[in-house]
């Protein structure tokens, strides 16, 4: 795979600094918490995520504990195996923007697995931990509503792949 990153590429209505640091493709690490809708997702999670100098952005995150293989190979899957195969991974791509000064970006979801995620707007603070580790804190509390950024429990840790 080919990464080519811009320094002067940002995405289109963002501002410059934070879109120029999160250029690039991130690792998951670890996750803090458990995502709104979803308790017990994480056992073991494993992820990529990608944004590039044009504005678009791609992530998948997996549930490495709880995914087994099919037994009668890939093709013969049964019903219960290909639904515990989609319910231990997850991804979405679109495009981002970024606002320097709420320290956000919003991931702008063009499609999804999941289906009712489509069009949606998916807004994160984003920290960062020296300049190849980055927090998103989710800013959604999956019923619509927001959570405050000092009582955010559910995080994301992501290294910069080099």
């Amino acid at each position: 795979m080919f990464f080519l990153a811009v320094p002067d590429a940002v995405p289109q209505g963002t501002n410059a600094q934070l879109a120029r640091k999160i250029v690039g493709a991130w690792q998951l690490v670890s996750v803090e918490g458990q995502p709104p809708g979803l308790p017990g997702f994480y056992d073991h999670p494993t992820g990529l995520l990608i944004y590039d100098p044009s504005g678009t952005m791609s992530v998948q995150i997996a549930n490495r504990g709880g995914r087994k293989t099919f037994a009668r190979g890939l093709a013969a899957g049964t019903t219960a195996e290909k639904v515990a195969a989609f319910d231990g991974y997850f991804s979405y791509y679109g495009t981002y923007t970024v606002d320097d000064a709420a320290g956000t970006v919003t991931h702008h979801v063009e499609d999804s697995s999941y289906p009712d995620l489509r069009a949606r707007h998916h807004v994160r603070w984003v920290e960062f931990q020296g300049d190849d580790r980055m927090v998103l804190i989710p800013c959604e509390d999956g019923n619509g509503g927001a959570v405050l950024r000092k009582g955010a429990t559910y995080k994301l840790y992501w290294e910069r792949v080099k």
